[in-house]
């Protein structure tokens, strides 16, 4: 009997089994891309990845477990430690403490022999083919034969008078995620919690929904009498369009006001306003999401075309239309698939196969698979979950999904809760351990 593909075990996995689907997730990383190395020895050939999230970190882990021997990788990170989105949203409600999101980069130097930097990337010279890291020591060049920058997202600041001290986003884990639970705590009765949702693409497309629902959820619990209030860029619902609209409407009905096609023209932080095309609106605790866009580094390094907000890549190995020894993982590319902690995993794996092969003089596999996937807190005892999968298609250049494998929870359940915990745990040790 033939032995079911990768794609037909996650189509299998989204329709039957959710368990089996989590398990998925973890042998994903181990036979998305098998490099084929010959053995003929060969100099170590220098990678340096920038960024120690989820598409940096698993590129480094992957790149030095599969190309033992053969490379030589570097880490670069300002922290020595992760602080996960994933998760980060029931910090803000309390129902977890920031250690249970935090992760630090230490194993991948101690069990697969990486070397981790700690410091900022500050420049990228793609002729010199260097990149510059400011330490406590100094700024020190680090000399690449392939560079993986995978720095996460930057902001585009808006207009008015915008100070995230007043109004955090929270959508950089760390001190913006306490400082929203802080103001979160300090509700009042009948307190209003107003959020933006930016137009897509953004990090985590189901996330501001379910940033939505904990707050409510916690409003509800704490008999409150308050409001949430969503000022949605978007003509809808962008992810879990069924979940998140039942969540709305029935489970938080009085409590969330969703507001489709609402454009934040202006922020002030001052007054918690946001002046929107449907009008001006205030809340006590105001939780603005700036647009988002590549991170500094990859536009500083000329990666990004003029007017546009990602860098292209192939999809095929993730390296930059410009540069194609430079690579661009996670948030910052501007493939179709979704920014999210699991494609970010999943990219870094395809790229990672994909310069290993490349240093052996092999082209990179033609026929890559990623997927995401996703779990989201609807109140403090149920969850629902999003997943897809894509395929690069060869007539397009381009990752498309495999309708057959996008679907949703049908209904939040305490399983999915629980799962959702498993789920997280899975792709933490994947990336980190």
């Amino acid at each position: 009997m033939k032995t079911p593909s990768l794609i037909d075990q996650v189509l299998e996995s989204t329709t039957l089994d959710r368990r089996k689907f989590i398990k998925l997730l973890g042998l994903a990383g181990a036979t998305l891309a098998i490099p084929r190395l010959a053995s003929a020895a060969t100099p170590l050939a220098r990678v340096v990845v920038v960024g120690g999230g989820f598409g940096g970190a698993t590129a480094a882990k992957y790149l030095a477990l599969w190309g033992k021997g053969k490379v030589q990788v570097t880490l670069v990170d300002a922290s020595p430690q992760h602080i996960s989105c994933i998760l980060s949203n029931l910090v803000v409600t309390g129902a977890l403490g920031m250690a249970d999101i935090t992760i630090g980069l230490g194993t991948l130097a101690s069990k697969y022999g990486i070397k981790v930097v700690v410091g900022r990337a500050t420049e990228v010279n793609p002729l010199a083919k260097t990149v510059s890291v400011s330490t406590t020591g100094g700024t020190v060049p680090l000399p690449y034969d392939h560079l993986i920058l995978a720095p996460g997202i930057d902001f585009v600041t808006p207009a008015g008078n915008y100070d995230a001290t007043l109004t955090p986003h929270a959508w950089v884990a760390g001190p913006q995620t306490t400082l929203l639970k802080s103001q979160v705590a300090g509700l009042k009765k009948r307190g209003v919690f107003l959020m933006n949702i930016p137009k897509a693409p953004y990090r985590c497309p189901p996330g501001p929904y379910e940033r939505a629902c904990v707050i409510a959820d916690y409003i509800k619990r704490k008999k409150l009498g308050g409001k949430v209030i969503v000022c949605d860029a978007n003509p809808g619902i962008t992810a879990e369009p069924v979940g998140f609209g039942n969540a709305f409407s029935k489970t938080f009905k009085g409590i969330v006001e969703y507001m489709p096609n609402c454009t934040v023209l202006s922020v002030n932080s001052a007054s918690k306003t946001f002046v929107t095309s449907l009008g001006n609106i205030s809340g006590q605790v105001a939780n603005y999401l700036p647009d988002m866009k590549a991170g500094a580094l990859v536009s500083a390094a000329g990666l990004v075309d003029a007017g546009a907000r990602w860098a292209p890549v192939d999809p095929l190995s993730y390296g930059s239309i410009r540069h194609p020894d430079i690579h661009v993982i996670g948030d910052s590319q501007a493939t179709a698939q979704p920014k999210s902690g699991t494609m970010a995993n999943a990219q870094a794996k395809v790229c990672a196969d994909a310069i290993l092969r490349a240093i052996e003089g092999q082209a990179p596999d033609p026929v890559p698979v990623t997927m995401s996937a996703c779990y989201s807190p609807i109140t403090s005892r149920n969850a629902s979950w999003l997943t897809a999968s894509y395929q690069y298609d060869a007539a397009t250049k381009a990752m498309k999904r495999v309708d057959a494998s996008f679907g949703e929870a049908k209904a939040p359940s305490a399983e999915n809760y629980i799962d959702m915990f498993d789920w997280a745990n899975s792709l933490f040790e994947d990336t980190f351990l």
